[in-house]
């Protein structure tokens, strides 16, 4: 019997190959493959084999590559909780749903500073703990953010089943509504950023289409050791035309964002619990003299006096 690649029939057709990447088109592609003498096996030109492919060079790919989350390290380092109020409990109400009953005209509202009053409309409220004091997007948000139902199919169908689990009675009820409620809240802050803001600053920061990739980055890999050209590459800018946006944009110079980033996470990991040494560490500080150094300018004391009760942030911008 005949082995090796020469056994294959010359009558059946090239190979269609098609294959789809995440984030590129590849058209669908026929090869036919000639093999030739090579190590005493004899083949004929018109023996087809699949085999190994050079990547294609014709790919294709977005313009405008889709944005970056912008919120996941927030949710992943400072911890979100969400409480729906019934009448008259203690707690001070900072999401609303309000509107008409029928549904029509509904809102989201998102005020981080609390209500000291209620809108007459209020049909459900919910105290929201995002680490208030510590998380910089929380003293960043604007003081009440709006969002209408009838302007996102997403948030209004949340809200529908928000609704419709308030005015049930089935077993999960208050963790169902909690959990609900934390997805109004992440809407609505969705929203925040979309909407963008005139006032230089985080939320500024995270609706430019540009800047936030840098932002992003800071946030997601705080222990990289970044340049200033590794974020202006991020960008897509020049380094001149990066420093001068970051700076009108954030109000402050990327290092100052990036080490009062790297501070407040660091404080985090130490009322967790973590050593100095490994705080610094994690966090992109070259040793823990230099760490220890840059909290206690921004803090007043040193990392090991650090207690869980104690809160507050460094100053960004």
């Amino acid at each position: 019997m005949r082995s090796g690649f020469s056994s294959i029939s010359r009558k059946r057709p090239a190979a269609r190959v098609s294959t789809l990447r995440s984030g590129a088109c590849w058209r669908g592609i026929s090869i036919r493959v000639l093999l030739e003498k090579s190590g005493g096996l004899q083949t004929r030109p018109k023996d087809l084999m699949l085999g190994a492919m050079k990547r294609p060079t014709f790919m294709t790919q977005s313009p405008n590559p889709p944005k970056m989350d912008r919120l996941a390290a927030f949710v992943e380092v400072f911890k979100l909780r969400v409480a729906v109020l019934a009448p008259g409990e203690p707690g001070v109400p900072a999401l609303l749903l309000a509107g008409p009953e029928d549904g029509s005209a509904g809102r989201v509202v998102f005020r981080p500073g609390g209500f000291s009053e209620l809108p007459p409309d209020a049909r459900i409220a919910a105290s929201v703990d995002f680490d208030n004091e510590a998380n910089p997007l929380m003293s960043a948000m604007p003081e009440e953010v709006s969002v209408p139902l009838d302007g996102s199919p997403s948030l209004q169908a949340t809200a529908a089943a928000f609704m419709a689990e308030a005015a049930g009675s089935r077993c999960g009820r208050s963790a169902a509504l909690n959990r609900l409620a934390e997805v109004l809240v992440l809407m609505a802050l969705r929203s925040a950023i979309d909407a963008g803001t005139q006032k230089p600053g985080l939320f500024a920061a995270l609706a430019h289409p540009s800047l936030h990739r840098a932002v992003v980055s800071i946030h997601d890999m705080p222990s990289r050791q970044w340049t200033v050209d590794d974020l202006a590459s991020r960008s897509a800018m020049s380094r001149s035309t990066f420093m001068s946006t970051f700076r009108t944009i954030v109000g402050t110079t990327p290092m100052a964002y990036l080490g009062a980033w790297r501070l407040t996470l660091a404080r985090r990991y130490l009322m967790a619990g973590d050593p100095v040494k490994l705080a610094a560490r994690r966090t992109g500080f070259g040793s823990a003299e230099a760490f220890s150094r840059a909290f206690s300018k921004a803090y007043g004391h040193a990392p090991a006096a650090l207690k869980p009760a104690r809160v507050g942030q460094p100053k960004m911008w």
